[in-house]
């Protein structure tokens, strides 16, 4: 948190991980962890805006909202190992939670397991999405398609 204070980010973006997770594998429970939550991002909130990671459920992102935050990210691992079997069923829950984010005055962003094969869909189906997070895809295709081409291409699909 003083780390955070000092800096000064322009966003942070409050993620559920133990020390000892490599990466993501859930969003908060907003509800049952709201006190929490409220506390940390009252407190953040001087500072920068304040994101917090969720699972594509539209109860998660009103307590997101209860809890205070500016935004919600959507996690979506659960999108991305399902787009090849159904992207139409894959995108459904993502789609009503975005609906909700807005509703709710929430900004938007999303990130996990997103990638050159799935991002566009995605990009053209969530309504007022603001940011993406791609960690790993990007720079795994940036091994082949060199960092400064693989950005571009993500960009592109972006362009709505």
């Amino acid at each position: 948190m003083s780390l955070i204070e000092e800096i000064k980010p322009a966003q942070v973006t409050l993620v559920p991980d133990a020390p000892d997770v490599l990466t993501s594998n859930a969003g908060w429970d907003t509800i049952n962890r709201e006190a929490e939550l409220s506390k940390i991002i009252a407190r953040l909130k001087n500072t920068c805006r304040v994101s917090v990671f969720v699972e594509a459920d539209c109860r998660m992102v009103e307590g997101a909202k209860a809890c205070g935050a500016d935004r919600v990210e959507l996690y979506t691992e659960s999108y991305a190992a399902n787009y090849n079997k159904n992207k139409e069923e894959a995108i459904a829950k993502f789609v009503s939670a975005a609906r909700k984010a807005e509703e709710m005055g929430l900004g938007l962003n999303a990130g996990h397991d997103l990638s050159l094969e799935n991002l566009q869909y995605f990009n053209s189906m969530i309504p007022n999405l603001l940011e993406v997070s791609i960690g790993h895809a990007l720079i795994s295709d940036a091994l082949y398609f060199g960092l400064e081409n693989t950005i571009q291409m993500y960009k592109r699909l972006l362009l709505k």
